[in-house]
């Protein structure tokens, strides 16, 4: 984790707004939905570092009410 960013996802859940910040390598658009699949309980987080867990697609995380995902760094 020594090369790791703040980073402010944003999404709407079922019309709410939502907001959350995570540490993590690298984000893009694929890491952010997933990231905010996990937040709304829907995507799954591994146990372990290693574990491959398959991510939440866009098309997935809209099934539940996941819309309008947005991210940017943290200032």
């Amino acid at each position: 984790m020594i090369n790791t960013t703040l980073f402010v996802i944003e999404y709407t859940l079922h019309g709410v707004p939502k907001s959350f910040i995570i540490r993590h390598e690298k984000m893009d658009n694929a890491e952010a939905w997933h990231w905010a699949s996990c937040d709304a309980g829907v995507g799954r987080i591994g146990r372990f570092v290693r574990e491959k867990v398959k991510k939440t697609s866009m098309p997935q995380a809209q099934k539940f009410g996941i819309e309008n995902v947005t991210w940017r760094p943290t200032r």
